[in-house]
């Protein structure tokens, strides 16, 4: 599963969900309001564009669909971008839109959940809530990168974050460059 938030990196999950494809890995999609708004701003894409990226695409509001539920087998679920105001539903269990309900069902099967988290600096809030997330089996993920490969462009730097996290994720075919020492 593949959420996308308001957040700035809105490239994250739209890059996750094409590397899915490549990899023949189903993916279900879910896209707040102001998600919608804001790969529309970032990337141009509008929500049809997005949604054709998935194999399966979920309206926020549908709190009723197959994703909702723990009895639905899904591997994991990422967030990318997550916004501050979804980290903290999260972290206090509001399930208040699909999105979050997903996220919690994720973590209530104890399945993998990463959250891309997307805001600095981080204020005390932000931090506790990441630390709620830590200790519920989350994996917090800001998309922060590495520049020991020396990436020409901003593509390379997504696209490495992007393979680390479908290596957190266990995916198979997942290529991030290792490194190898100096």
């Amino acid at each position: 599963m593949v959420g996308i938030t308001g957040a700035t990196g809105a490239v994250y999950g739209v890059r996750l969900l094409e590397r899915a494809r490549e990899l023949g890995v189903e993916s279900h999609l879910v896209v707040t309001p102001a998600g919608v708004l804001n790969v529309h701003h970032e990337l141009g894409l509008d929500r049809s564009a997005l949604e054709a990226k998935a194999d399966h695409a979920y309206a926020p509001g549908d709190v009723g669909a197959c994703i909702a539920s723990g009895s639905f087998d899904t591997a994991a679920m990422v967030v990318a971008p997550c916004s501050m105001k979804t980290l903290a539903a999260i972290a206090h269990g509001f399930g208040d839109n699909l999105l979050t309900r997903a996220a919690d069902v994720t973590l209530k099967e104890r399945r993998r959940l990463l959250l891309m988290v997307r805001e600095t600096p981080f204020n005390l809030a932000h931090l506790r809530n990441m630390t709620a997330v830590t200790e519920m089996g989350g994996i917090v993920f800001p998309p922060l990168p590495a520049f020991y490969h020396r990436p020409g462009s901003i593509d390379e730097l997504v696209n490495e974050s992007v393979e680390r996290v479908l290596q957190l994720l266990q995916v198979g075919g997942a290529a991030p460059r290792a490194w190898n020492g100096l």
